[in-house]
């Protein structure tokens, strides 16, 4: 039979040669396994937190020195017993070499690669000695790989990090810290056995009719007389398939089943129907009946396509992803690792992220390629849809024999084990590869090899899931800038031309994977890395500056700040106007580009992904939650707009000549609003429009009823702006009209509410706070608040003094006769502080 045991107990490390952790000789026990340096140093108190103040450059050190692991475990003679014993490596970070009783036994090189070692002949009846060196990574590639295979371009980090398979955001990133992790950072396992289950190859085939065919191919370790059994059970563990006495006298065997449409229960992305996972259960038996190993893999059945269709109106092909024959718009945001440290990640934060993603509305992320193929927990939780980057990021990546090796061995382990996780949709060669080929004009691009051959036919041999060969991509010969074919990082806005967001519309594509816009995190989080400092608490420190990596990142807030806001410099002011810039930026983006699905044919945008969900450590970032795991006001209006059925406006100037020769003119105020129904059915509403003269008492209203098609959005409206005269002059200010619109279903219940103001918001003279008429209420409950008002008013974001608490909304626009509850989770009675533009605090 086989076993496992699972080799985390009684650990020691040492500094090589003695240094700033540990004296030379010194050994210190590893708190928990699997573990990296920087946490058990951090732990022991050895070093500084390098994620307050300016601690990263204090312990720079770590990644340049030396460090050995040594485990002392007993065999017994049961388990010598066996005809196999091999130790499995799940993960070494990254140049290790492991002696086990004073006999080399591997040399690691890949940190994203497990490996598995047989020892039988290494191994002794009682003690054995197991000791793994670390060497300096940095210098490995600094030192020696660079100057054997050559310099090459990058964006981000130190060009060494292009030679070393290693997660390259620990090099330090335009949102990250240089901090180069070291040490076993997955788990350690003995397993004895006399045959084992090498490989269980399933693949679940869901035609377009939607039936379901099922293909299992087994390898053995080694030829059997025995034989195998492979069940099939339904989510509610009954067995619904069978087969029984399977030869494997080659070492191999396979088997299939058939489910009938309807007979399956399908797996869908989440708002989009449930997520039931079978399980395969495969066991090996000798001739005895005697069970000798046994495999138990979930998998779902679903129909996952990737759509390159000609448009109806415009050039180019859709980019869309269609799942059991439902065309979906993919609006979610891009992941990185969530810790600077990964083992200090709990599968209790994993899920905590992951319900941020879902309560978000989201239903896709992208793991992006600088950082790991991540956790088991990560893909078996997430019932979202994952586009999936391979592990290059923003470099000109070499191809020599040995890189390439390492990457064969790399790919080939890493879709194996994420081909059954029906979330996985799309596996794409790289993360900017090719758009920083292209931004250099780099007439050398080497890992054109890895990218359009090695990969593509990895992932074809090993599983069904849709290869893509970078992001962006558009096509072959096609720059990765086309915004009509494959997927765009659209960083005109912040990066790039630094355009105005509010051009959004005219900067979409077919599928936008990349675009974001920078604000603070909640002040507390400020006030962590700051660490006590008071001095330092204003924007322009040098702490604050320590924990925004973004270069630029001071001139490119305050543009879109002083553009947009009248705003002050105080540190608490400066956080709420920032986080409201991001907020209005990225709603706003998710809103023109969610309008352009607009029906089969029309699809032309298909998906947007936010850069970035989440952040790895505590910064001024991109990120939509912070390191803690506090949602910026950000998270809450990209939810809003990602709901089901959400309402959308625009206003713009349209100016008229009285013909080719004059110069005069009129300037109308055209106000247009659309809605979007993400569901497969039409819904019929009720719109209701209010306008608001914020400079006197004058305001209207107008109601129609309305349609949404399914899945697809709906133009609903397109005529002069109520209250805002026709203009024949440029010196004539247009009057200050606010626009609010509500989607109301046929009970009265709000489906969506939107509102629209004149930007930029700069211009706006808000009434005096006294005349606002705002009202704060605590519910009942003491968990939740009621919020009214007898004017509009802009951009409220909620706070309490003390312990943070769980929000259910912020960033929220108020208007007469439309009050808005809010959860307060850990309110517990406490008061609310508020901030909103033109609150007089700035």
């Amino acid at each position: 039979m086989s076993a496992v045991r699972f080799l985390h107990d009684d650990w020691i490390f040492t500094q090589v040669g003695g240094g700033q952790g540990t004296r030379c000789g010194e050994w210190l026990p590893v708190n928990r396994f699997p573990t990296t340096v920087h946490v058990e140093l951090l732990k022991l108190k050895r070093i500084p937190d390098p994620f307050l103040g300016m601690n990263e450059w204090e312990v720079q050190w770590v990644g340049e020195s030396e460090w050995i692991f040594k485990n002392n475990f007993t065999i017994t003679d049961a388990e010598l017993g066996a005809r196999h014993i091999d130790i499995v490596f799940e993960g070494l970070d990254t140049y290790a070499t492991v002696t086990l009783n004073g006999r080399e036994i591997l040399g690691a090189e890949n940190q994203f690669v497990a490996y598995r070692v047989s020892v039988k002949q290494h191994l002794q009846p009682g003690p054995n000695e197991l000791v793994i060196t670390f060497n300096s990574t940095f210098k490995k590639a600094s030192q020696q790989l660079e100057k054997e295979h050559g310099k090459f371009h990058l964006w981000n980090g130190d060009s060494s990090r292009l030679h070393v398979r290693k997660a390259q955001y620990n090099y330090g990133w335009d949102w990250g810290p240089v901090l180069m992790t070291v040490g076993p950072w997955k788990p350690i396992f003995l397993h004895t056995y006399d045959l084992r289950i090498a490989d269980v190859d399933i693949r679940c085939r869901v035609s377009e009719a939607l039936d379901v065919n099922i293909t299992v191919d087994l390898d053995l370790s080694e030829d059997s007389s025995g034989s195998a059994s492979v069940l099939l059970r339904d989510p509610c563990g009954e067995v619904v398939r069978r087969r029984d006495a399977l030869a494997v006298g080659i070492g191999r065997t396979s088997t299939n089943f058939y489910l009938s449409s309807g007979e399956a229960e399908l797996w869908y992305p989440v708002h989009y129907g449930k997520q039931p996972l079978y399980t395969v259960e495969v066991a090996v038996k000798d001739p005895d009946g005697h069970l000798m190993d046994c495999r138990r893999e979930k998998v779902a059945f679903r129909r996952a396509c990737v759509l390159e269709e000609p448009l109806i109106d415009q050039p180019g092909k859709t980019f869309l992803f269609e799942i059991n024959n439902i065309r979906i718009f993919c609006a979610g945001s891009n992941w990185i690792p969530a810790d600077a440290f990964l083992t200090s990640l709990s599968q209790q934060r994993y899920r905590a992220w992951l319900r941020l993603v879902v309560d978000g509305n989201q239903n896709m992320v992208r793991v992006w390629g600088g950082g790991i193929y991540e956790a088991d927990i990560f893909y078996d939780i997430c019932d979202v849809l994952v586009w999936q980057d391979f592990m290059f990021a923003c470099g000109q990546y070499p191809a020599h024999d040995s890189f390439l090796k390492l990457i064969e061995v790399e790919a080939e382990q890493n879709v194996k084990r994420l081909r059954n996780h029906p979330s996985v949709v799309l596996l794409a060669g790289n993360n900017e590869d090719y758009q920083l080929a292209e931004s250099l004009n780099l007439a050398k691009f080497p890992a054109r090899h890895i990218y359009e051959s090695l990969l593509p036919f990895i992932v074809g041999e090993f599983c069904d899931i849709h290869y893509h060969r970078g992001s962006p991509y558009s096509a072959p010969g096609v720059p990765t800038t086309d915004a009509t074919l494959g997927d765009l990082h659209q960083w005109n806005v912040w990066h790039g031309s630094q355009q105005p967001w509010q051009n959004w519309h005219s900067l979409s594509g077919r599928f936008i994977s990349e675009f974001g816009m920078q604000g603070y995190p909640n002040i507390r989080t400020v006030d962590h890395w700051l660490d006590g400092r008071a001095n330092e608490r204003f924007p322009q420190s040098r702490l604050n500056n320590q924990h925004n990596k973004a270069a630029g990142s001071e001139r490119r807030l305050e543009l879109y700040l002083v553009e947009n806001f009248r705003h002050a410099f105080d540190m608490d002011s400066y956080v709420y106007y920032t986080q409201i810039m991001q907020a209005e930026a990225l709603a706003t983006a998710y809103r023109f580009w969610r309008r352009n699905w607009r029906g089969k044919g029309r699809e032309y945008t298909a998906g947007a992904l936010v850069w970035q969900m989440n952040d790895c450590w505590p910064t001024t970032s991109w990120a939509i939650v912070d390191y803690f795991l506090r949602p910026k006001p950000a998270y809450f209006a990209i939810a809003r707009e990602l709901a089901p059925f959400t309402v959308g406006i625009t206003r713009r100037e349209k100016t008229t000549f009285t013909d080719e020769l004059s110069a005069s003119f009129t300037i109308e105020t055209i106000l247009e609003v659309w809605g979007t129904n993400s569901t497969l059915a039409e819904k019929k509403a009720r719109l209701e429009i209010s306008f608001f003269d914020l400079d006197c008492s004058w305001s209207d209203r107008i109601s129609v009823d309305v349609v949404l098609i399914p899945n697809s959005s709906t133009e609903l409206l397109s005529d002069q702006l109520l209250g805002q005269p026709t203009r024949t002059k440029l010196s004539e200010i247009p009057r200050t009209i606010i626009v609010s619109a509500r989607l109301l279903d046929e009970a009265g219940v709000v489906l969506g509410r939107l509102s629209n103001w004149p930007e930029p918001y700069k211009f706006i003279h808000f009434p005096p706070v006294k005349d606002l008429g705002l009202s704060i209420t605590i519910g009942s409950d003491g968990e939740s608040v009621e919020l009214a008002a007898q004017m509009p008013v802009k951009g409220i974001v909620l706070d309490v003094e003390g312990d943070d608490i769980k929000w259910g909304d912020q960033a929220i626009d108020l208007f007469p006769g439309d009050p808005q509850i809010v959860k307060a989770i850990g309110l517990r009675g406490r008061e609310v502080k508020v901030r909103f533009l033109g609150d007089g605090l700035s």
